[in-house]
């Protein structure tokens, strides 16, 4: 027998307990003796003998570079150090730079009929990406574009309303020089972000920022870093910049937001979360004590609404009251509850935001509300679980 046929049934052979390879084992020994198969069976044998000796040693992945002593914890914090130090030296550099050509890209980006085309390659278009998020969620519709998938086929997504913004530190990336052309025929303008003012890219634009850095926070001035956190902090500028323009508010970017806390804060009002018709306990003024104790078990909101004749509210009976009227020796049987119950309650509008209800719950150290309208008439009640159910709080 050959001398890898040897070397390859040991690593056959250790099939380690899994059937699959147990399984190729035995259809590969089914077919030996036909040459050509044997010769095919020697080259997968001798690869599964390496496979199996590169396991026994450290692990391998493809361009790790191995740490051969591990770092002082001293150096590390050292290593971060320079990189805050290194980028914000690169803020403070491409604040300092800005100028008309800040205000040029935010005027042509808030007359623009369309949207905000963001693209750029690489890290850059990361950081496109990311600014494309942020402008969709502060007032101005933008999306992303890869700029190699644009060339084959994407471009039709832009139209001539559009406006876009390119992302390049050498402004000369090939995947968006060559979308220059077909850009300018189509009629749309062009915001670059680029550390070369004097590239292809920024002399193609209508307005160019200029994000060139003094330094990477790379030791070798060669990764990315402290050029695309520039690139990110201009994308936040423009958006800040623009939603303050445009007068946007928290309830607009809760709009944007509906599955989030924040829009369920700003979305969710009284009306949605509150109980109504037969679901709201109540009592009219002429009940007696034991009669508020039913509805209370009824409707299980640990309190009743005390109404007059006409539906409107005139006080509000709750566990505490309970706990105070049996503390006073009252009898249960032979009270009043318009004697016993809590006059002028907190109460909300049902248009109130259900936060509000929230806030004024913590703040009165109480766990239920009735909601009444402008005649102080009963139209609802809630009570924490309610806002806990809704995740408001």
């Amino acid at each position: 027998m050959p001398r890898q046929w040897q070397l390859a049934s040991k690593g056959l052979g250790n099939h380690q307990r899994l059937e699959v390879h147990a399984i190729i084992a035995l259809h590969l020994r089914a077919c030996a003796g036909q040459a050509l198969f044997n010769q095919l069976l020697d080259g997968v044998r001798i690869h599964r003998a390496s496979l199996e000796m590169r396991k026994m040693s450290a692990p391998f992945y493809p361009g790790l570079i191995p740490c051969h002593a591990m770092p002082s914890d001293k150096s590390l914090l050292a290593s971060a150090q320079r990189v805050f130090d290194t980028e914000r030296e690169a803020l403070d550099a491409v604040r300092a730079r800005l100028d008309g050509d800040f205000t040029r890209a935010c005027q042509l980006i808030l007359q623009t009929r369309g949207r905000v085309v963001c693209t750029g390659m690489g890290k850059s278009g990361h950081i496109a990406r990311k600014i494309a998020a942020t402008l969709a969620s502060t007032g101005t519709p933008a999306f992303f574009v890869h700029p190699g998938e644009a060339g084959h086929g994407d471009l039709g997504m832009i139209t001539d309303a559009d406006l876009v913004l390119a992302l390049s530190n050498s402004g000369e990336t090939d995947e968006l020089v060559m979308l220059l052309p077909v850009l300018a025929r189509q009629g749309n303008r062009l915001v670059a972000i680029t550390g070369r003012p004097a590239s292809t890219l920024a002399r193609a634009a209508d307005a160019h920022i200029d994000a060139s850095v003094p330094a990477e926070a790379c030791p070798h001035d060669l990764a990315p870093t402290s050029s695309t956190t520039a690139a990110l902090v201009l994308g936040d500028a423009l958006a800040v910049a623009l939603l303050e323009a445009r007068g946007f508010t928290p309830d607009d970017f809760a709009r944007s937001h509906p599955a989030g806390s924040l829009g369920r804060r700003l979305l969710l009002h009284i009306r949605d979360v509150m109980h109504v018709d037969e679901e709201i306990p109540q009592v009219p003024q002429t009940a007696q004590l034991t009669d508020a104790l039913m509805e209370i078990s009824r409707k299980r909101m640990g309190m009743t609404a005390v109404v007059d004749d006409n539906g409107r509210l005139l006080g509000l009976f709750t566990d505490g009251d309970l706990r105070r009227t049996l503390d006073a020796g009252a009898d249960v049987r032979n009270t009043r509850i318009a004697d016993v119950m809590t006059r002028n309650p907190k109460t909300i509008d049902a248009d109130a935001l259900a936060v509000e209800a929230a806030q004024l719950m913590e703040a009165h150290k109480i766990s239920g509300l009735v909601v009444i309208d402008k005649q102080q008439r009963l139209v609802g009640a809630l009570n924490i679980h309610d806002l806990l159910r809704a995740r408001v709080v």
